[in-house]
Formats: C-alpha cells, sequence, structure tokens
C-alpha cells in the first residue's frame, strides 16, 4: 500500500472537522468561523460558508446529500441545503462539540458540553437531553436506531431514537482515558454492529451494540483525534498526536502511514465509495491523497495464493475452485507459492507453511517454520528447503531456518524469477535480467548458468514441458522462442505480455496481450480469442489467467490446432491433441473426419469421448466383418455414408457392391418410397404390399393420420384406423367405423365404445354396446356419465342389474352431501348395512359439530331403520334393542340442543321452567354412560341457575356439589364458584311449585328423584313434553290378553255409556310381572270412571305394575281421552289416557312425539 498525493491547501486556522458530500464531489471543511467548500476533483475552493461568530467544531453531511450541518462554538447549529444556502438555525448552552445525522431518518443529533439535542425536519422543536459529562464525539448505527454518545469522563453512552439511554460502557481510564472519536463500521456484511472507540488513554477498541467488547484494546501511542471506517469498513483512518494518519484493518491491525504531517492532525475522512483519503491538520493543512493497494500473489501451477484484507493469504485451488484463508493478523508483504510449501512474508518475520498431505486436492497448511527477522526484497521465492530473496541485482539463498547459504550477484536488475522444478534442496530457478540475460541457477550451486542473452530487457519467461524450449516476453511487448541446446530463434510473435507454455503437449504454448489471447501449435498459425488479463499457466485445456485482482481458469477449446492437424489428414496428432480439451463437436468432426479415412481405431476413440452408441456399434460391426475376412472397403464405406445421411452415395456404392436388397431397405426404413419404387421397377406384388404397409405407418408417423386411417381401412387394418380417431378425437369418424363393423366383430366395437365414453359422446357408446348386446356395459356406461333416468329404466326391464345401479347412484348421492337420498338408494337397493352406517355417520358428524337437533332426528331415523330391519326374525331381538336405543339417544339429543344453546350463545329464547324441566330430565336420564357430545358440566351449570332462580335451593345444592367433581371450563369457573357460595345463603328447601306430580297415584315425587324419570310410589314412568319437559298427565296403559289393536281401537271409538259397575280389584302375580285388574260385576259401586278406579292404588311393593284394562273399560273411554301410538310391527301399539281431558294433547303422527320431535316432511 502506499498514498499518493492528490492535491493539497493550506487554509489560515486549525481544520477541526470536515464532511463529503454523500456523492463525493464536494468536500465541507470547519475551519476557523467559516466552512469552506472544495471541490474534491482538483482542490479547487468553491465558496467559504460565513454564518458561525466564534470557531466551527464540526460538520456532517445527510446520507441522502440534501442538507449539511454545522455546529460551532457559538452555541449554535446552522442547517445548510446542498446549493450552500443556511435555512435554519437552532442553539444549545454551551459550545457544540459534534453533530451526525441519522442514515435512515435524517434526524441530526447535535452534542454540546452539558446536553444533546434531536433534530428532524418532521419537527419545529429540538428534544434536549442533559449529560452529565461533556460530549465529545457522535455516530449512529447503519439501521439509525441507536446512537452512541462518547463523553470526557470515559463513558459511551447508546441511545435509542429518543434519547433514552439502553447500554452504558464503562472505560477502565475513566476521565484520565476521555472518549475522543468513535464510529460505527458501516459494513452491510457484518452480522453485528461494531463501534470503534479512540481514546486518549492510547487506545483503540471495539464493542458490539450490547456493550460488550470485542478483543482486546489495541495500543496506539498517540493521542487519537479522529477515527473513521472506509464506506465497505475493511480499513480504519486513525489520526492524532504522532502528525500522521495510520491505516489500521477493521480488527485493528496497523496496516501503514497515509501520510506525514507537520502538526497535529484533527480530522480525516475517505471519500465515498473510494480510495481517496483527506486529512486536515492543526497548521490548516488539507492533505488529499490517494491509495493505492498493490496485489500481492504467488502462483503454482493449479494454486494460486494472493492477499485479502492487507493481512489475510488466501489459497485458491485453479481446478476445484476450493479456497483456504490464513489469518496473519499482520501486514502481508510478500506471497510465494511451490508444491506443498507457502512462505508469506510480514513485517518482522517469515512464515513457511507446509500440506498436511501430498493429496493434490488437499488444503490444509500448517506452520512448519518461522524466521523472525526484518527482510526488505523485491521478490521472495519459496522451494522445497530454501527460500529465495531477491534484492536489486542479488539473490540470496536462506535456508528455513534463517541461516544464509548461498548468495548470486547479477549483472543487471532482476525482472523475472521463477521456480521449474527439480529434486527436493536442488530445485532450478529461471532468471530473466534487465539486459537481456537469461539464466539457470540451481540452489545448491554457486555459479549461474546461462542459457542465452537477448537484447531486450527480459518481462516474462516460461520454459516447456521436456526443458527443450524457452518463451521469452521483452520489454517491446515479443514473445520470442528459442530452441535451449542450439540457442536458435524458431519464432517471434508481437502483442505479447505474459507467455505460458502447455504442460502436457510439448509444442503448444499461449500468451496474452492487447486483450487477446493467442495459441500456437508447432509451426502453425496463431488461433487467436478476446481474454482480458494476463496468462500464468497452461494446463491442458485450462489456461490460468490474472484479471486486476482475481484469478480465473478459462477453459479453452483446443480446437483451431486440432483443425489444423486434421487437415493434413494427420489423425493421431489430431487426437493427441483433442486429448487436451476440445468440444462435443470437434470430437464428433475428428471421429467422423477418421471414420471416412477408415482409420477406425482414432474413430472408435473419438466415438467412445463422445458416447455415441450407434456409431461404435457400426465400428464393432466392421471390425467383426473383417476379421471374418470381409474385405470389400466399397461396402464399409457405404454404410459408413448411410449412417451419415449420404444415402444416394450409399446406394450407389451398395449397387456397386452387388447388394441392392440393402439399398431397398434404406430407403423403405427412411419413408423415401418414391426412391424405394424407381429400385424396386415391376418386382414382386408382395414387397409391393409391404412397400404400403410402410407408407401407411409413415403418413401416421409424419402427422398425416386422416390418410392413415383411410388406409389403414382399406387395408382391413380396423384397429390401428380405430385407435387413430380415437386419439384424434374424430366421433364422426368413429361411428362410420363403428356402423360399418358386423355386429360379431366384437373388439373393435368395444374400442369404439371405449373411445365414445372418452370423447364424451355416450349417446354413440350406448348405441354400440347396444348393436353387441353388451347390457352390462351398458348399464356401467350410464352409471360413469351419471344418466340416472336411463339407468333406472334400464333396471326396471332387468332387475338383475338393480345393484349395479342403486349402490353407484348411493354412493354419488353422498358425494355430493345428500346423505338422505343416498340412505334411501342404499335402503332401496337392499344394502341395509350401508343405509345404516351412512346414518351413523351422519348421526356422528352432527354430534361432533354441536348440531344436536340434527343428531335426534338421525338417531330417530336410524331407530326407525332398525325397526324395519327388526321385521327379519333373526335379527329381530338385536334390532329392536337397538331400536330403543336409539329411541332414547333421540330424546336426550333434542332436550340437550337447548341446554347446549343456553350455555354456548350469548342469549337465551326458552323460559326457565324448560331449561329446569329439561336439564333435571336428563339428570335422571344420565345415570349410566353420558352419551359423545353431551356435557354433564353444562347439564348440571344449567340445573343449578334455573333451580336456584326458580327456588329450588336444595337442588340447586345438589347440582352444585355434583361440579365441584368434575373438570370445569375456565369460561364458567367463576360462575361456579360464585353460585356455590350464594348458594348456602339460600334455605334448605325447593319450592313446593316445582314438585312433579304422579298422574297415576296423585304422589308428589322429589325433585331429584334416584329412581330416574318414574314415579317414587307406583314407579309409573313420567311421560314428558317434547317441548317444555313439563310431566304430561297421561297415564300408558295395556291391553288384556286377548284384545287385539283393531278391537281396541274399535270399542274405543263406541264411546258406550257408562254403567254404575262394581268391581273388586284382584292383584295376580306371575314369574315376572304383577297384574293389577277390575273384576267386573254388575253391581254398582257408583258412577267412578271406571279407568280412574284401576289409578286408585297403594302401590305396596318395589316392582312396578301396569294398568292393564279390559273391553268394558275399553268401551267407557271416550275418543278424545285416549293417545295411540301406532309402531309399525314386529312393535306393540302404545295406548296412553289422558287424564284431564280439558287440557288437549297433540301428538306427532310420524314420530309419536308430543308435541312432535320434528317436523315431517
Amino acid at each position: 500500500m502506499r498514498a499518493v498525493l492528490t492535491w493539497r491547501d493550506k487554509a489560515e486556522q486549525c481544520i477541526y472537522d470536515l464532511a463529503f458530500k454523500p456523492d463525493g464531489t464536494q468536500l465541507i471543511l470547519a475551519a476557523g468561523n467559516r466552512l469552506l467548500v472544495y471541490d474534491t476533483s482538483d482542490g479547487t475552493l468553491l465558496q467559504p460558508l460565513k454564518g458561525h461568530k466564534d470557531t466551527v467544531y464540526c460538520v456532517a453531511y445527510a446520507k441522502d446529500g440534501k442538507r449539511f450541518a454545522s455546529g460551532s462554538a457559538d452555541k449554535s447549529i446552522i442547517i445548510w441545503t446542498s446549493k450552500l444556502e443556511g435555512i435554519l438555525k437552532y442553539t444549545h448552552n454551551d459550545s457544540i462539540q459534534c453533530v451526525s445525522y441519522n442514515p435512515v431518518t435524517h434526524q441530526l443529533a447535535s452534542c454540546s458540553s452539558s446536553d444533546f439535542g434531536l433534530w428532524s425536519p418532521e419537527q419545529k422543536s429540538v428534544s434536549k437531553h442533559k449529560s452529565n459529562s461533556k460530549i465529545t464525539c457522535c455516530s449512529w448505527t447503519n439501521d439509525g436506531q441507536y446512537l452512541a454518545l462518547g463523553m470526557s469522563n470515559g463513558i459511551i453512552s447508546i441511545r435509542n431514537k429518543n434519547g433514552e439511554e439502553k447500554v452504558k460502557i464503562e472505560r477502565p481510564g475513566g476521565s484520565l482515558s476521555p472518549i475522543w472519536s468513535i464510529c460505527w463500521n458501516p459494513s452491510r456484511e457484518e452480522h453485528n454492529d461494531i463501534l470503534a472507540v479512540a481514546d486518549w488513554g492510547q487506545k483503540l477498541s471495539f464493542y458490539q451494540l450490547s456493550g460488550k467488547q470485542i478483543g482486546k484494546d489495541r495500543p496506539l501511542n498517540f493521542d487519537p483525534c479522529c477515527i473513521s471506517y472506509f464506506t465497505k469498513g475493511e480499513y480504519i483512518l486513525v489520526g492524532g498526536s504522532d502528525k500522521q494518519v495510520s491505516l489500521f484493518t477493521k480488527d485493528g491491525v496497523r496496516l501503514g502511514t497515509v501520510g506525514e504531517q507537520n502538526s497535529w492532525v484533527w480530522t480525516c475522512r475517505v471519500k465515498p465509495d473510494s480510495n481517496y483519503v483527506v486529512v486536515g491538520c492543526q497548521d490548516g493543512t488539507i492533505s488529499f491523497y490517494q491509495l493505492i493497494f498493490s496485489t500481492v500473489h504467488g502462483l503454482y501451477k493449479d494454486r494460486y495464493a494472493y492477499r485479502d484484507s492487507m493481512t489475510d493469504v488466501i489459497v485458491q485451488h485453479l481446478i476445484t475452485e476450493q479456497k483456504v484463508r490464513i489469518k496473519c493478523r499482520e501486514l502481508v508483504k510478500k506471497i510465494a507459492i511451490y508444491k506443498n510449501r507457502l512462505a508469506i512474508q510480514l513485517p518482522e518475520k517469515i512464515l513457511i507453511y507446509e500440506l498436511y498431505s501430498d493429496d493434490s486436492a488437499d488444503m490444509h497448511y500448517r506452520v512448519k517454520e518461522k524466521i523472525v527477522k526484518k527482510f526488505e526484497c523485491n521478490l521472495l521465492v519459496v522451494c522445497a528447503d530454501h527460500i529465495i530473496l531477491c534484492q536489486e541485482k542479488r539473490l540470496q539463498c536462506l535456508s528455513f531456518s534463517g541461516v544464509r547459504e548461498r548468495e548470486w550477484q547479477m549483472e543487471s536488475l532482476i525482472r523475472y524469477i521463477k521456480v521449474i522444478g527439480g529434486p527436493a534442496g536442488r530445485e532450478g530457478l529461471l532468471v530473466g535480467l534487465k539486459n537481456g540475460q537469461i539464466l539457470k541457477i540451481f540452489v545448491d550451486n554457486l555459479f549461474a548458468i546461462v542459457l542465452l542473452k537477448q537484447a531486450t530487457a527480459v518481462r516474462c519467461l516460461d520454459m516447456s514441458a521436456s526443458r527443450n524450449k524457452l518463451a521469452v516476453v521483452d520489454e517491446n511487448d515479443t514473445c520470442l522462442v528459442y530452441d535451449i541446446h542450439t540457442k536458435e530463434l524458431l519464432f517471434q510473435e508481437p502483442n505479447a505480455n505474459s507467455v505460458a507454455w502447455n504442460t502436457q503437449c510439448e509444442d503448444m504454448l499461449c500468451f496474452s496481450g492487447g486483450g487477446y489471447l493467442n495459441i500456437k501449435a508447432s509451426t502453425f498459425p496463431v488461433h487467436q480469442q478476446k481474454l482480458q488479463g494476463f496468462v500464468v499457466g497452461y494446463n491442458g485445456s485450462k489456461i490460468f489467467c490474472l484479471h486486476v485482482f482475481s484469478m480465473s481458469a478459462v477453459e479453452v477449446p483446443q480446437s483451431a490446432p486440432m483443425y489444423q492437424y486434421l487437415d493434413r489428414k494427420m489423425f493421431k496428432e489430431a487426437y493427441q491433441i483433442a486429448c487436451l480439451g476440445v468440444t462435443d463437436t470437434d470430437w464428433r468432426e475428428l471421429a467422423m473426419e477418421a471414420l471416412e479415412g477408415l482409420e477406425f481405431e482414432t474413430a472408435k476413440k473419438a466415438f467412445t469421448r463422445v458416447q455415441d452408441l450407434r456409431y461404435l456399434e457400426l465400428i464393432s460391426t466392421i471390425e467383426e466383418r473383417k476379421k471374418r475376412g470381409e474385405s470389400n472397403n466399397d461396402l464399409f464405406l457405404a454404410d459408413v455414408f448411410s449412417y451419415q445421411g449420404k444415402f444416394h452415395e450409399a446406394a450407389k456404392l451398395y449397387k456397386r457392391s452387388g447388394h441392392e436388397n440393402l439399398a431397398l431397405n434404406m430407403y423403405t426404413d427412411l419413408c423415401m418410397f418414391e426412391y424405394a419404387k424407381d429400385f424396386l421397377g415391376s418386382g414382386d406384388p408382395k414387397e409391393t404390399k409391404m412397400l404400403i404397409t410402410k407408407q401407411a405407418d409413415w403418413a401416421r408417423n409424419i402427422n398425416e393420420p386422416k390418410a392413415a386411417v383411410e388406409m389403414y381401412i382399406s387395408a382391413g387394418e380396423h384397429a390401428k384406423a380405430i385407435e387413430i380417431s380415437g386419439s384424434h378425437g374424430w366421433v364422426d369418424m368413429l361411428i362410420d367405423i363403428a356402423r360399418k363393423l358386423d355386429k360379431a366383430e366384437r373388439e373393435p366395437l368395444l374400442m369404439c365404445a371405449r373411445y365414445f365414453k372418452k370423447l364424451d359422446s355416450p349417446g354413440y357408446a350406448a348405441e354400440t354396446y347396444l348393436k353387441i348386446g353388451d347390457l352390462k356395459s351398458l348399464v356401467q356406461l350410464y352409471v360413469d356419465t351419471k344418466r340416472w333416468d336411463e339407468a333406472f329404466a334400464l333396471g326396471e326391464k332387468h332387475p338383475e342389474f338393480k345393484d349395479d345401479i342403486y349402490v353407484p347412484y348411493a354412493q354419488w348421492l353422498a358425494e355430493n352431501d345428500r346423505f338422505e337420498e343416498a340412505q334411501k338408494a342404499f335402503h332401496k337397493a337392499g344394502r341395509q348395512g350401508e343405509a345404516v352406517r351412512v346414518l351413523e355417520q351422519l348421526t356422528h358428524n352432527a354430534v361432533v359439530e354441536s348440531r344436536f337437533n340434527d343428531a335426534a332426528y338421525y338417531y330417530w331415523m336410524l331407530s326407525m331403520q332398525c325397526l324395519d330391519m327388526a321385521q327379519d326374525p333373526a335379527q329381530k331381538d338385536v334390532m329392536l334393542d337397538k331400536f330403543h336405543h336409539f329411541q332414547h339417544l333421540a330424546e336426550l339429543y333434542h332436550g340437550y340442543q337447548t341446554i347446549h344453546r343456553y350455555t354456548e350463545e350469548p342469549f337465551s329464547f326458552d323460559l326457565p321452567e324448560t331449561l329446569f324441566n329439561i336439564s333435571k330430565f336428563l339428570l335422571h336420564s344420565l345415570t349410566k354412560a353420558t352419551p359423545l357430545g353431551i356435557s354433564k358440566v353444562n347439564t348440571l351449570f344449567t340445573l343449578a341457575k334455573q333451580s336456584k332462580a326458580l327456588g329450588a335451593y336444595k337442588l340447586a345444592r345438589h347440582a352444585y356439589d355434583k361440579l365441584r367433581g368434575l373438570q370445569i371450563p375456565a369460561r364458567i369457573q367463576k360462575s361456579i364458584e360464585l353460585g356455590t357460595l350464594t348458594i348456602r345463603s339460600k334455605p334448605f328447601h325447593d319450592s313446593e311449585e316445582l314438585v312433579p306430580l304422579c298422574y297415576r297415584c296423585s304422589t308428589n315425587n322429589p325433585l331429584l328423584n334416584n329412581l330416574g324419570n318414574v314415579c317414587i310410589n307406583c314407579r309409573q314412568p313420567f311421560i314428558f313434553s317434547a317441548s317444555s319437559y313439563e310431566v304430561l298427565h297421561l297415564v300408558e296403559f295395556y291391553l288384556e290378553e286377548g284384545i287385539t289393536d283393531e278391537e281396541a281401537v274399535a270399542l274405543i271409538d263406541l264411546e258406550a255409556p257408562r254403567h254404575k259397575r262394581e268391581g273388586k280389584w284382584q292383584e295376580t302375580s306371575s314369574n315376572n310381572s304383577q297384574t293389577l285388574r277390575l273384576d267386573e260385576t254388575m253391581d254398582s259401586i257408583g258412577e267412578d270412571d271406571p279407568f280412574t278406579a284401576k289409578l286408585s292404588f297403594e302401590q305396596g311393593g318395589s316392582e312396578f305394575v301396569p294398568v292393564v284394562v279390559s273391553r268394558s273399560v275399553l268401551r267407557s273411554m271416550s275418543r278424545r281421552d285416549v293417545l295411540i301410538k301406532r309402531w309399525p310391527p314386529p312393535l306393540q301399539w302404545q295406548y296412553f289416557r289422558s287424564l284431564l281431558p280439558d287440557a288437549s294433547i297433540t301428538m306427532c303422527p310420524s314420530c309419536f312425539q308430543v308435541p312432535a320431535l320434528h317436523t315431517p316432511e
């Protein structure tokens, strides 16, 4: 790295601060009480700006380039536009120390000795924040979220955009080490925000945004006044009391001096996106430097080592593209690489590295030796056991321990040096001098061997692989090639800046120059192609090219020299060149030329390269034929021509060798039918027919299907004609073929029908199926095309297809969410199992989705389905059990719908009495397992709330107690806890109005009934209203043995007038039941209703005794007072008597609920 002074100027006062316009065109300096505006290109002073009354200490430009700000000892801040006009001024209570613009929001931070302020164009006022120490410097993070403040008491305070302190960093020196300059790394590639800090404890430090220090403090040995990063954050500039600007890496490693000054450096900055640096000093000097970073690198064969970030070495494998980075943490001055050795010169030492293994692709280096000495040299070369230092005219050979073993003194300046290999410790060096001498030096020999001397200075050298030829590039850009043994100049080429021999081919070299790459083979003319950069290596088909700072391996096809050999029919030499690397096209060209020249060995190798199996097979066949004794080269060449597409030449050769049949086969295979006919003349009709068949196939293949179809029909190839018509969707042509075919030709007709189905022409498909009498396929067609009406009509005529129609129909309905119709269709098809399964799935879905009314309806349908299936004697008992179970579930879900609505929805439209009755009914019904979806918690919660509201406090207590043993949802937890507490303040009894009455024995039943929904006295089951769930004034009675349902209905319909009767209760017991009946006599016992007389009985036992009536009692009943559930068989009808005739009761004729569970369709 070296610094070149571009321009310099001198102001009258000290330069305290400076700032670049973001585009780099202008430079703003703070000099005395003025701002100076310079043109950065040539140092012209554009304009001085006056506005401050005292010394200007700081200046900063906004990232968008629209405005800049200056701060002065006169306690004021001035905002200037990019047109150099002052537009705004505001003040602090003390002199301004530093200013900084937010890079994202363009908010301005201004800091004084006692406070700091934040101003943005959007707000009118400046928000100020006190500081307990003098703020000396400030810097925003890249994202503009945080502002770092450096203070004279050694503290760094990191604030957010509102000025609130988020992190506080206390430096160990405290007020003895005031923070003088800070700067955030502007790089976007860093994972963390990194803050560089320079203090007057003469230290450089780095911190993360969190306040954690990165590494240790770096001693500076001077008081730093300014610190700033390069635009991409790769280097740091530090200036101060040592009267110079030092360049550091981003990690704090010193790289060198940018420019020495005559006084303290107060400010230094890098021009945006460039390598230009400006320096401002105490004595008013402004210096503008350009930094030039030279390339430090080394190359050996396919390994290239180069310097990166000044302190790192990257070794790149040019073939595998692998890279390895070696961090030296010091300035890398020189690099040399040779085989498995790598030498790196640092300011105070030389490090020698070696590879871990002998693997050619290994990229792991380890330190072998360290030579801790300071060396000054122009060039550095490393060998297996030595390093060679080049100092002007002198070469020094040092061992890895640093001992100087040998020294060579040259007549002129050494311009080029290169290791050309050799045994370890005895390597040969090629040295080129300015006076034109070219020498060969062995590291173990004191005497240099002069290879040759030319008139012009040497710029670049290389020796061929066999050490027989030497290529030299001189200072006149001429490439000269010599024979080393005879010293004869073989040839020379102009416009060369570097040269390299091919390491795999003795007669090939390449040289670059003038933006071109030149490749020369043997004595043939030069082949040129465009290429930027310097050629440094040539290995096979890869040319290693250095362009600016990057090395790349360019794949160069060796086509030109190969064709030069091919033109001279030198097939073997051309093959050797091709092996270095040519394109597939070139390989194919080589193979074809060799094949036509009947050079089969070379052709086979070339075709193997391009993996052309056809030609390899041809060559293999020819070789086999040659082994069998064939020697007709015309026939071999004819095969070659036919493979190459030279058909007429091939035909002539076939004819000449007496093989006309081969020519005919060739023409027909190629569909050259006209040529084939000419060849045949008036030959065999069988061969003519074969020719026509092939022509039809060809017509099909060349996309002339209609012509092919006509040919196939005329030839009787109906299957092929149908296949082509079907694949092209020609329905008209297909129906013509189908109608012309005889019905005995079943296969082609079925093929037609399949295509009709595929082409959405079911009418034609049906016609075809009818023609061949395939009714099963016709049914399947109707089902597949969803033409259900035609399918049903066919099913009526042919019942054997009923299953084939109704089962898919039901499945189609189910797929289209028409489940109830699907269930009926399954039923109609006699698939009871599927019908029940559909209903069960519907029911389960309804429960899971909390549609309990739907669930109740589906359970009712299920029960009726089971009742229908119970007519089968084999399933009667199981299905009747299922019927009663599903009827019970239907009642439960119907009731629970109201409870669910009450607990889940915000508003309830049901009366408290209804909710109370339903929850009590459910509680008494849920004595065993609770069905899916029904929540015991919701039921008890509703019961508790309604019981409390209606005065059934004892029952409410019981409900709350039961809830304590259950898992309660969080949403009603508080409500239950509150209810549990408040219920304790209520009396421990229930309102008598709520107590249910048994209409049979007139017993008042408790609200909490252990027996369930039956009377505790007479065990008579309660009949509930399906809407309000009140106990209805109905009593179920049973017919005496011998009375049929029809007779009972006829007796009730008589409504005979009542007679005075005398009756006695008689109780009879059998194995499992007790029967209570009235012994009828003609004696009068009064005018009471005979049925009522049967009820007035005090139950003594624990089992239920049903009411059984005789014919006379039936005759005495009024039709209005009797409700009959007319169940279909095998169930018995159920009879109920209303005990309050004035209160009318309706019953659903479908489901027999009072009132109905559902509305019948």
